[in-house]
C-alpha cells in the first residue's frame, strides 16, 4: 500500500492555500462580500478536487483557480442582476448575507469606498474585465475566454469600466450613440447599402465568429479589413433585432422568440471596429432585447481606442 494519493492530495491542498489570498482578493472585488468571496473560494477549491479525482492534468494553476473564481463571481453577479436580489442561485449551497460593519471596513480597506460604490454600477462582464485586468493585472489574453468575448471586445470592457470609474455620472448619451452607430449599421446591412457599411466601419475593422456560430454554418471563423467586413454584411441582417450584450449596444437573431446568434459590436470613435458573431449559450444569456436607437442621439466627444 502507498501513500502517493495522500502526499499528492496534501500538495494539492498547499498549492491551493498558496493562491487562497489572491482568489479571495479576486472575489472580494468582485463580489463585495467576504462570505460570498469564501463560499467562491471554497467553490474552486470543490471543483478543483473533483477535476484532480478524474484525473485531469492542470497545466498552470494559478491560472485555472483564476478563471474558475472569475466564471464562479460572474454566476454570481449575473443571478443577483436577473433577480434584484444578492444572494447565490437557488441551485447551490451557498448561502450569502448582508455586509456586517466589520466586513465593510474590510471591503473600504481592500478597494476604497469610492470604488466600491462605483463597481456596483458596471456589469458583470465590465467589472470583472477591469478587476482582472487593472487590479490583479491579469493578460487580457486570458480573461477574454472567460467571458466568451474577443481580445478586442474585452480591452473595450475594461476600457468602459475606467471610464465609468474616472467619469461615475450617467452616460446615457454615450451608450445612445454607440447604438444609433449599431442600428445604423444593421438598417446598412439590411438595406445592402455598401457605401454606408463603408462608411460605419473603422479600416481595421474585423468580424469573429465563435465555435458555436461557426456549428450553425457560418461561412467564416475571421474577416478582415473594412471592405471584407462590408462584403460579409452587406444585404445579411435582414431579421436582426436590437439587443445589448454586457450592456452595450448589440444585435441578436431570434428563432420563436429565443435568441440564437447574437452580433457584439466594438464601437470606437463613432465607427465600428469589431463585431462578435456568438452562439455560445453562456453569452446568449447576457443578451438582452433594447429598443432601436433615435436617430436624434446626441453627438459625442471624440474617445481614443481602449488602453491595453
Amino acid at each position: 500500500m502507498t501513500d502517493e494519493p495522500v502526499s499528492n492530495f496534501l500538495g494539492l491542498a498547499e498549492r491551493f492555500e498558496g493562491e487562497r489570498p489572491r482568489l479571495r482578493g479576486i472575489a472580494m472585488r468582485m463580489l463585495g462580500s467576504s462570505h460570498a468571496a469564501d463560499d467562491a473560494v471554497q467553490e474552486a477549491w470543490l471543483r478543483l478536487v473533483r477535476t484532480d479525482k478524474a484525473g485531469e492534468q492542470i497545466e498552470n494553476l494559478p491560472g485555472w483557480l483564476t478563471t474558475v473564481v472569475s466564471r464562479i463571481c460572474l454566476d454570481v453577479l449575473r443571478s443577483r442582476t436577473a433577480h434584484r436580489e444578492e444572494a447565490w442561485p437557488d441551485e447551490t449551497d451557498f448561502v450569502d448575507t448582508a455586509m456586517t460593519p466589520e466586513e465593510e471596513v474590510e471591503l473600504v480597506d481592500a478597494v476604497g469606498q469610492a470604488m466600491t460604490v462605483v463597481l456596483d454600477t458596471l456589469s458583470p462582464a465590465e467589472r470583472l474585465a477591469y478587476v482582472l485586468r487593472d487590479v490583479f493585472a491579469v493578460p487580457f489574453e486570458q480573461i477574454a475566454p472567460v467571458l466568451g468575448r474577443s481580445e478586442v471586445a474585452t480591452r473595450q470592457l475594461a476600457s468602459r469600466a475606467r471610464r465609468r470609474l474616472r467619469e461615475p455620472e450617467p452616460r446615457e448619451d454615450l451608450a445612445a450613440a454607440d447604438a444609433a452607430v449599431v442600428d445604423a449599421f444593421m438598417q446598412a446591412s439590411r438595406d445592402n447599402d455598401f457605401a454606408a457599411l463603408l462608411d460605419l466601419l473603422d479600416p481595421d475593422a474585423t468580424v469573429r465568429v465563435d465555435d458555436a456560430a461557426l456549428a450553425m454554418g457560418g461561412d467564416a471563423r475571421a474577416v478582415q479589413g473594412q471592405q471584407a467586413v462590408a462584403e460579409f454584411f452587406a444585404g445579411r441582417a435582414r431579421a436582426a433585432l436590437p439587443a445589448t450584450l454586457d450592456g452595450a449596444a448589440a444585435a441578436s437573431w431570434q428563432h420563436r422568440g429565443e435568441v440564437k446568434v447574437v452580433f457584439g459590436f466594438t464601437v470606437v470613435d463613432d465607427k465600428v471596429v469589431q463585431i462578435e458573431v456568438l452562439a455560445d449559450p453562456r453569452v446568449l444569456t447576457r443578451a438582452a432585447r433594447r429598443s432601436p436607437a433615435r436617430s436624434s442621439a446626441s453627438p459625442r466627444r471624440p474617445r481614443s481606442r481602449p488602453a491595453g
